[in-house]
Parts: structure tokens; sequence; C-alpha cells
């Protein structure tokens, strides 16, 4: 079992924005800070993925915060799950797409997006709304969502 794995198993993610495989491979997730976030309830979430993450470095460097989930949603297909919350402060959010077994397949963290506490699914779109009503749509058959 990899570290990202392990976290998973533990309630936990990394402190820094990304988004981590359980084979501890990762990418570096791109957000445009804190007021991007909150301009009025309604508005979209950036959701930008940039190179190769050193997932090791990444833990090393902003170590693990313990998270809540708040939503979990079945894909309509029955392939898996959707999984949505938050943790420290009431600032950081994280999604995952899980297999049907609930085995993890992605986890996504971000400082800056709030809690997710919805997730709605039609097709390969997801949607994803954080506390304050801001919303992340997703396609589920990006190659780096899959």
């Amino acid at each position: 079992m990899g570290l990202i794995e392990r976290l998973w198993a533990a309630g936990k993610m990394p402190f820094h924005d990304g988004l981590y495989r359980p084979d501890d491979t990762g990418r570096v997730l791109y957000a445009d800070g804190p007021g991007a976030f909150h301009p009025d309830a309604g508005q979209p979430i950036p959701f930008r993925l940039g190179g190769p993450l050193d997932v090791v470095r990444a833990v090393e460097a902003g170590g693990v915060n313990a998270f809540d989930t708040n939503v979990e949603s079945l894909l309509p297909d029955g392939s898996g799950w959707l999984s949505a919350g938050g943790g420290g402060m009431g600032n950081i959010g994280y999604l995952a797409r899980l297999n049907a077994d609930r085995s993890l397949r992605w986890v996504a963290t971000s400082f800056h997006s709030n809690p997710f506490v919805r997730v709605q699914v039609e097709g390969a779109t997801a949607v994803f709304t954080n506390d304050w009503r801001n919303v992340l749509v997703l396609d589920l058959n990006d190659p780096d969502l899959v």
C-alpha cells in the first residue's frame, strides 16, 4: 500500500494543492487564490492541472490534514463513486473518485476551495458545490480524471 492509500485509509490527505493517485503519482493543481472562490455564490471554481507533482516531497513539505466526507454519490453507470468534503479551518476542499469497491482512484485537494457539500452527476459531467455555493464542473471522461 502506497503513501496516498495509507493517508486516505487513515482519513487524511496531503496539505498541498494537487491531484494524487494511489500509486503515489500526482499532478499540480492550480488555484487562483482565495478571492477567486468567493466572488459571488454560484461562480465557477477554477480547476487546472499542471505537471507532475513529487508526492513524497509535497507531503514532507506541507504535512497532512484530516478530512471530513460531506457527500458521496454513486456514478450512474455503477463503476464507482464520487466523494467530496473538506478539512482544516474550513478553507480546504477535496474531491475524490473511488472505484466500485470504494478503493481510491484519485483525490484532489485544494487549500482555497472551501469544503464541498454537494455533487450532482449527469452522464460524464460532475458538478461539485462548495459551502459558498460556488461550483466546480468536471468532465469525468477527461483522461486525467478517469
